[in-house]
């Protein structure tokens, strides 16, 4: 049945994608927003998503929970319908759709030739991050967690090798052995560090135990490198 409902969601995703083409970026990304403003609830419990938005503010009214449930579901739209653009975001030098603050710093790592460690969460549309930092001439891997979805990760795979950052590395053994293979030639590394993980530390997350990847550290401490924290709104 997952294959099933999995290949219905790719279909799903692929007339959507032709459709936003037609629309262009300012439209598309307006209309995903709003899609999935109804579309939204019925992949994931708002009772779940209440729950953790009440674990991080526990007096927070039911209208503001509900204001901050349709911004999000509005933002993984706008996200969704960006991914029809992302070729335009990355063949665009003007940069006249992202406003950069600390392009300095960028500028720096790459004069020196440094190796770091980029660190963040899915904040906005989270893949522009990687592709200014590799468009900025930096050396960079990033680390990423395969969908679940079997046919619509073969798509984001080839999107994001060949627009977003040419080094993939997928979670687990073997990536961890790419990753240091291209440590050692002085690459730099992005990772999300706001993921489910099955292993780490319990560390306290707004007054709660939670399971957090101790990936960035390992790194620092073995290639003596520096964390450099971005993000994106």
């Amino acid at each position: 049945m997952k294959i099933i409902k999995y290949f219905l969601q790719f279909l799903f995703i692929i007339i959507f994608f032709s459709l936003f083409k037609i629309l262009g970026l300012n439209i598309s990304s307006a209309l995903g927003g709003k899609l999935f403003e109804k579309i939204g609830p019925l992949f994931r419990s708002k009772k779940l998503i209440h729950s953790n938005l009440k674990k991080a503010f526990p007096d927070i009214s039911l209208d503001h929970l509900n204001g901050i449930t349709k911004m999000m579901w509005n933002n993984y739209g706008r996200v969704f319908a960006e991914y029809m653009f992302i070729k335009k975001f990355r063949e665009d030098r003007s940069n006249k759709n992202i406003i950069i603050e600390g392009q300095e710093i960028l500028e720096d790592i790459k004069k020196k030739n440094k190796s770091v460690v980029f660190i963040s969460g899915h904040l906005s549309n989270f893949e522009l991050m990687a592709m200014h930092i590799e468009k900025s001439g930096i050396k960079l891997s990033a680390i990423y967690r395969p969908l679940n979805n079997i046919f619509l990760n073969k798509i984001m795979e080839r999107i994001r090798k060949k627009y977003i950052c040419k080094y993939q590395i997928k979670k687990g053994i073997g990536g961890m052995k790419k990753l240091m293979q291209l440590k050692k030639l002085n690459y730099s590394t992005a990772l999300m560090i706001d993921q489910r993980v099955s292993q780490g530390i319990r560390s306290d997350f707004f007054n709660q135990k939670a399971l957090t990847t101790t990936i960035p550290a390992q790194l620092v401490k073995k290639f003596k490198i520096p964390i450099v924290p971005i993000f994106i709104e």
